[in-house]
C-alpha cells in the first residue's frame, strides 16, 4: 500500500483526486493540506506519507519552497507536482530544486498512477511530453553557464546593474569606476554573452535570474 499526501489549495481538487486514487487498491490518501505551509507543518510533525502529491501555485508557501524546506529538513518522502503550468520555466525550477515527478492536471489518470508507482519505487518521472522542451532548456541553459562563466566578477557585476536599467554615470558611481571603464566593461560584456544591445543583455540576465525582476 503506498501512503499519498495531497496538498492543494482548492478543496474540490483535493476531493477529486482522492476519491479517484482511492479507488486503486494500492493506493491510500493519508493526509491532505490546503496550502505550502500547513503541508510542511503536518510533515515536520511526523505524519508520514510516502508520495507527497503537491501543487506549485498555492497561498502562504508555494510546492517549491515546501521541496526547499523538505530537502532542507531531510523529510523522507517522494514528491510529484502536479500543476496546470506546462511552461518549460517552472519544471526547470522544479528538477534544480530536485523534484522526484512532474505531471500536469489534465492528465490522465493512468499517468498519474505511472508517475506514483514510478517515484514511490526510486524513479523520477517526468510527463512524456515535456520532456524535449526540457531537454531543449537545458542545452541552452547549459550554453548560457559557458558565457556566465567567461565573464569576470566585475564584468557580471556591470552586467546586473545594466539589465535593472542603470545608465552608465549611475553604474560608475555605484561601482567607483569611470565611465569609461564601465563602457570598457560593456563592451567585453556584448562579445562575451554574444549580444548586441542592452535590451538583449538585459534579456540574457533575467533568463538567467542573474537579477530579480519582481
Amino acid at each position: 500500500m503506498i501512503k499519498l499526501m495531497l496538498t492543494d489549495d482548492h478543496a474540490m481538487v483535493r476531493e477529486g483526486l482522492k476519491n479517484l486514487l482511492e479507488l486503486e487498491e494500492n493506493f491510500d490518501v493519508v493526509a491532505e493540506a490546503s496550502d505550502g505551509l500547513e503541508c510542511l507543518n503536518i510533515l515536520k510533525d511526523g505524519n508520514t506519507a510516502d508520495v507527497l502529491l503537491l501543487d506549485i501555485n498555492m497561498p502562504n508557501m508555494n510546492g517549491l519552497e515546501v521541496l526547499e524546506q523538505l530537502k532542507k529538513l531531510k523529510v523522507d518522502i517522494k514528491v510529484i507536482i502536479l500543476t496546470v503550468h506546462n511552461e518549460v520555466e517552472y519544471l526547470l525550477k522544479a528538477v534544480e530544486v530536485g523534484i522526484d515527478g512532474y505531471i500536469l492536471k489534465d492528465s490522465d489518470l493512468s499517468v498519474l498512477k505511472t508517475a506514483i508507482n514510478s517515484v514511490y519505487n526510486g524513479e523520477a518521472y517526468i510527463q512524456p511530453d515535456l520532456i524535449p522542451s526540457l531537454n531543449a532548456k537545458l542545452v541552452t541553459k547549459n550554453a548560457d553557464q559557458e558565457l556566465i562563466d567567461s565573464l569576470t566578477k566585475r564584468e557580471l557585476e556591470v552586467l546586473k546593474k545594466m539589465a535593472v536599467g542603470l545608465f552608465n554615470k549611475d553604474i560608475a558611481e555605484q561601482l567607483n569606476i569611470s565611465e569609461r571603464t564601465v563602457k570598457n566593461h560593456i563592451s567585453n560584456i556584448f562579445k562575451k554573452i554574444k549580444v548586441v544591445d542592452r535590451t538583449q543583455a538585459a534579456v540574457f540576465a533575467i533568463r538567467n535570474n542573474l537579477i530579480n525582476v519582481f
